[in-house]
């Protein structure tokens, strides 16, 4: 039986087709969501395959001319674990720091906070099969190739298990997504940031089937890896790369 992913609820908080509210259940109702997160990445179309070979600066760009905004880290955390928290940010230990030593020590400290209660889309134990993580790399592919290296993605969607109790599909799997990380109040997108912070990649860099590569529970947060301004005109692109945007509502 075909999947449906229309849901009149969340068009009705989000003012369109395919984008889950962004709340947490244990303290809110959907109705009372601020934000909305992109069902699937993008170009957020169920059975299309994401847009691959983007750089950070071209997602924000392109989000904002559709109306929407390149997504916080923690709203992405919170799609993924199924709950919205409170922005936290330790912006206290970038103070007077590089980006690079700045990104460092708050991830380490975000990650210790979560570390012990991981959580995955799926639920509360890694599983392989779930999300499209079964692919391989293209023969010959060096990791940088546009004429080399396939995408290796799945259409939108493909794995119908493989979404979060808040909506939000291939968070997990598929391919890896760029967002927003601000090492102060004012790099926010979700209070309306127009400079943004620092990249952020999110979701399935490689084949987590057969190597896992790098963790991939929902509220972690990885290094500095291919780091840059998320405004940058040269911010990353590479051939498993690709986003999903987030939008301010009912006031937020």
């Amino acid at each position: 039986m075909a999947v449906r992913y229309e849901n009149p609820t969340f068009e009705k908080v989000c003012g369109v087709k395919y984008m889950a509210p962004l709340y947490n259940p244990a303290t809110g109702q959907v109705s009372e969501a601020k934000a909305c997160i992109d069902q699937f990445e993008f170009p957020n179309i169920p059975c299309a395959y994401p847009i691959v070979w983007v750089r950070a600066s071209e997602a924000a760009t392109i989000c904002r001319a559709m109306g929407k905004r390149i997504c916080d880290a923690h709203e992405w955390e919170g799609a993924c674990a199924g709950a919205l928290e409170a922005p936290d940010y330790r912006f206290d230990l970038a103070k007077g720091l590089s980006p690079n030593a700045a990104i460092e020590r708050m991830r380490q400290a975000h990650n210790r906070t979560y570390g012990a209660n991981k959580r995955w889309s799926y639920g509360d134990q890694f599983t392989k099969g779930i999300c499209g993580c079964s692919s391989h790399k293209t023969p010959g592919c060096n990791g940088g190739s546009w004429t080399g290296c396939g995408s290796n993605t799945f259409p939108a969607g493909s794995f119908p298990e493989c979404h979060s109790v808040l909506g939000a599909y291939d968070l997990n799997g598929n391919a890896a997504e760029h967002m927003n990380l601000p090492l102060n109040e004012a790099q926010m997108a979700s209070r309306g940031s127009v400079e943004l912070g620092y990249t952020e990649m999110k979701g399935s860099w490689f084949i987590f089937d057969t190597y896992y590569a790098h963790p991939d529970w929902c509220r972690w947060r990885a290094p500095f890896w291919h780091g840059s301004r998320v405004m940058d005109p040269q911010s990353h692109q590479n051939y498993h790369l690709g986003f999903r945007c987030c939008k301010t509502v009912n006031g937020g």
